[in-house]
């Protein structure tokens, strides 16, 4: 079973995604943006979480092997 710490930190994480999300489908509501920004904008934002993900993944394997 994970560490308490661990499991707020993914809180944290899952709560910034979640609401850079609301944010993003917020301004598309009140048409600030367009709908194809919009589509941009989250993908984009997927693709920092999860390029980020892999590299704190790459950098925790690479210090367990020292």
């Amino acid at each position: 079973m994970p560490k308490r710490g661990t499991l707020k930190v993914v809180a944290g994480i899952a709560a910034s995604f979640t609401g850079l999300a609301g944010i993003i489908i917020f301004l598309s509501v009140n048409k600030i943006v367009s709908f194809e920004m919009t589509i941009l904008m989250l993908v984009a934002l997927f693709g920092l979480y999860i390029g980020f993900g892999i590299l704190i993944a790459v950098y925790r394997l690479i210090s367990k092997l020292e």
